[in-house]
């Protein structure tokens, strides 16, 4: 039994049917006749990268969050010491 080739646009018009479109994989699977393995196969390939870059994103926001917060800290904690030896 041959195995068929099929080009990255086919596999990702199948993984966009079932993704965006929700259908469901064996029904993905009857009507373009691809297995049902090689389908989930191309959705494990098609999430991996999407999962890392879309956590390296999220990791990205916290940092630049993370600094803004840490100089209102600071800002914070000179203005009462400032504060506190002006009162004396």
């Amino acid at each position: 039994m041959s195995k068929k080739q099929f080009t990255e646009e086919f596999r990702q018009e199948a993984i966009r049917q079932i993704v965006d479109r929700g259908r469901p994989v064996a029904e993905v699977s009857t009507a373009l006749g691809v297995s049902t393995h090689s389908l989930y196969a191309w959705l494990k390939e098609f999430r991996k990268p999407v999962e890392v870059s879309a956590a390296e994103e999220e990791v990205k926001r916290l940092q630049a969050e993370l600094r803004k917060v840490t100089e209102g800290r600071d800002i914070l904690k000179k203005a009462a010491a400032y504060f506190a030896s002006q009162s004396r």
